[in-house]
């Protein structure tokens, strides 16, 4: 049977199905006309500039870091250029294949691979790390001629931080280390425009000036734009801005000073800070021992990081910022002032020293060969009369000592400009309270007052604070915040500004009352405990010795200082001002465990206020006296300042300079020299983090046999 179609079904099925495809494909095309609507008309601006960038790199140019120098035009800190050879662990499959591979080619050591091993876990894999620093030419060369056997691994030239003289002042210029995890979250709270001027930024100061005046030092961070290949590479380059360098950092030490009086120091152990009480400049700010900053710029290796860590000498410790100690006899001249400005006690009354202040049971006794006998408050300071000071202090009592020296800088930051300064204690029965946690610990007892007087007890206060206090007394009560940065130099203009500053309300004293306070130091150095130490200066100065006890004595327990173990001794300790007409300088050192303040720590003093404010500079038979303390006035030959060479230098390279004197800072760098010469006397114009002081122990009652701590043992 014959099946006859349907010619009109069929017909229009087809219809159907020719529309249906119809309108598909006219949706598609109506989808790709608005897609292409879209990302012709409504996206063209984004879309041109994300291939422009493809197309484009901007590449930061990091700046030249400032310059450092000292008031002198002396560079203390500046860059040189050097090849490094970098891994970026992204692009290489095996980085240990990889790195022995090249130790065919280059030299690497145990200590580079350690260093890239670290650096490996702080960076991302995508950033360039350093295998090897300081190529020579030679191995740039060798290098270079198999480059196509080491994809992702390249050479670069960066610049580098170096500090020509070594260990020399490097607890004042810090050193400057790679950006750390810590510190890289901590700029991400800065302001847009300064994480901008940090980009390609891989280094940042770490302490000292580097670190307090790293806005200043970085400069400003330059671009380039860059064409580049499908594949990466740089085709050519299309525009640019230059990189501005940082500002030069003009400071107020002399380093030839510096140099001397670290020298002078020898291998003990000490601080010693210098001020000029009438701007706040410090003149000299040393702290021993020291360390190569040098060592930290490329990333320290485990062994040198161990020894200085490690050494029982602390050599990473700012003991002029950060160390505090009691001051021991130091402490009298501003309990003497404290007394006059309290009203508490007048200058010429007299207290009989017999030897022994009797308190609570206890017995605070003088030092041995201490003369006695009626004191006035002048002749107590002459000659340091322990009594006199117990019975001060047990007159004015803790809380009214506080309120007078709290208002000279005891107890209290500085406002230096340098970071981690700590504040030392000075205590009052508020500070107790806080300090301790058992109520017989924060109650305040009364025969804890009477060490206070001798600088003793609880007294902690660092050479920075002890120096601020006597410029302040000496200029008759003007204050400054001591400043390491004397001017800053605009590296593109050529402008010099001086550093911000806090204005300080002046101390209300009366000039009687601090002429008596200058007299009587002046005393110190003609018939006092310094009079050997200060014959025949060509000038007028004022000083205290102290001797502090570095741990405490339990009652009628005698100190011998022979069969003490050496960190255990006594600290000596001197502070000085000269001259005495119109104070230019005021000082405060300390030599750890070396006895009686006159023996080691005076001496130095004498050399320094000599250099200041004479230009003679001690012959080497001297130096060598000083060092081993067996020295009192200068002997030998001394030396106009102008004269000495300076310390020697030392290139980026670890080789010693050969020229003595170095060239003043070049104009391209950013530094100029100072108009002061250094063979003038000096007569200025109108790490790692360190650990912090332990809380003291808490001490017994006064009626428990024990003084917390004994009496100085200051000597005439």
């Amino acid at each position: 049977m014959t099946e006859l179609k349907n010619i009109d079904a069929e017909l229009s099925l087809f219809r159907g199905r020719l529309w249906a495809a119809a309108v598909f494909v006219l949706c598609c095309f109506s989808i790709l006309v608005y897609r292409l609507t879209v990302l012709q008309i409504e996206r063209h601006d984004d879309l041109a500039s994300r291939a422009e960038s493809n197309r484009i790199a901007v590449v930061p140019v990091v700046p030249n870091r400032g310059l450092i120098v000292d008031r002198n035009g002396v560079v203390l800190a500046n860059n040189y250029s050097a090849y490094t050879l970098e891994i970026t662990p992204s692009q290489v499959d095996d980085v240990e294949a990889t790195i022995d591979a090249l130790a065919e080619i280059v030299e690497i050591q145990p200590r580079d691979r350690r260093r890239f091993k670290r650096l490996r876990e702080e960076s991302k894999r995508f950033e360039s790390i350093p295998i090897r620093t300081r190529l020579s030419d030679e191995e740039v060369a060798r290098f270079t001629a198999q480059r196509f056997r080491f994809p992702g691994v390249d050479i670069q030239a960066r610049l580098f931080r170096h500090y020509p003289y070594g260990e020399l002042a490097s607890h004042a210029l810090g050193y400057i280390g790679r950006i750390n995890q810590r510190e890289a979250e901590a700029m991400l709270d800065w302001p847009d425009e300064e994480q901008a001027n940090y980009r390609g930024t891989e280094r940042i100061g770490k302490l000292g000036i580097e670190q307090s005046y790293e806005r200043e030092l970085h400069g400003i961070t330059g671009f380039e734009e860059v064409e580049t290949s499908a594949g990466g590479r740089a085709v050519r380059l299309l525009r640019s801005h230059p990189a501005t360098p940082g500002n030069t950092v003009h400071l107020a030490i002399d380093i030839k000073l510096q140099g001397l009086i670290e020298r002078l120091f020898g291998s003990r152990r000490g601080a010693l800070v210098a001020i000029d009480p009438r701007n706040g400049e410090v003149l000299a700010f040393v702290s021993k021992p020291t360390f190569d900053p040098n060592l930290f710029v490329d990333g320290i290796d485990t062994e040198s990081w161990k020894a200085l860590n490690e050494s029982p000498d602390k050599p990473l410790l700012n003991r002029a910022l950060r160390g505090t100690y009691p001051p021991g006899s130091t402490y009298k001249p501003f309990m003497a002032l404290a007394a006059l400005h309290s009203g508490k006690r007048a200058a010429n009354t007299v207290i009989m020293d017999n030897g022994v202040f009797v308190f609570g049971g206890n017995r605070f006794r003088s030092p041995a060969g201490e003369r006695g006998g009626a004191m006035n408050m002048r002749r107590a300071i002459v000659e340091s009369s322990n009594v006199y000071f117990y019975s001060l202090a047990n007159e004015m009592g803790v809380d009214l000592i506080h309120q007078e020296m709290s208002a000279l800088g005891f107890g209290r930051f500085t406002g230096i400009d340098l970071q981690g300064e700590v504040a030392g204690i000075l205590p009052s029965t508020e500070w107790k309270r806080k300090a301790y946690r058992r109520p017989e610990q924060k109650r305040w007892y009364a025969g804890e007052t009477i060490s206070l007087g001798i600088g003793q007890g609880y007294n902690t206060f660092t050479m920075l604070q002890v120096a601020t206090a006597l410029s302040t007394v000496v200029s008759d009560g003007k204050r400054y915040e001591p400043r390491l940065v004397r001017q800053i130099e605009n590296v593109v203009t050529r402008e010099r500004r001086l550093p911000e500053r806090v204005p300080q309300t002046p101390l209300d004293f009366q000039p009687e009352h601090t002429a008596l306070i200058r007299e009587a130091m002046y005393g110190v150095t003609q018939e006092g405990t310094s009079t050997r130490v200060f014959a025949g200066a060509a000038y007028t100065s004022g000083g205290k010795t102290g001797t502090a006890q570095a741990v405490g004595l339990r009652q009628n327990e005698k100190y011998v200082a022979s069969r003490t173990e050496e960190y255990r001794r006594d600290h000596s300790l001197y502070e000085a001002f000269a001259p005495v007409e119109n104070p230019r300088v005021a000082l405060a050192i300390i030599v750890e465990n070396a006895g009686f303040g006159a023996a080691a720590a005076a001496p130095i003093a004498r050399r320094v206020l000599d250099y200041l404010l004479l230009g003679l500079y001690p012959s080497e038979e001297d130096i060598v006296a000083v060092q081993q303390a067996r020295a009192a006035a200068p002997i030998g030959q001394r030396r106009p300042v102008a004269e000495v060479p300076l310390p020697p230098r030392r290139n980026a390279f670890d080789a010693e300079d050969a020229a003595a004197t170095p060239p003043p800072a070049a104009s391209a760098s950013g530094a100029a020299s100072v108009a002061v010469p250094a063979s003038q006397p000096l007569v200025p114009p109108s790490a790692p983090s360190q650990p912090e002081p332990p809380k003291p122990s808490a001490p017994a009652p006064s009626g428990a046999g024990v003084v917390a701590p004994a009496a100085s043992r200051e000597q005439p």
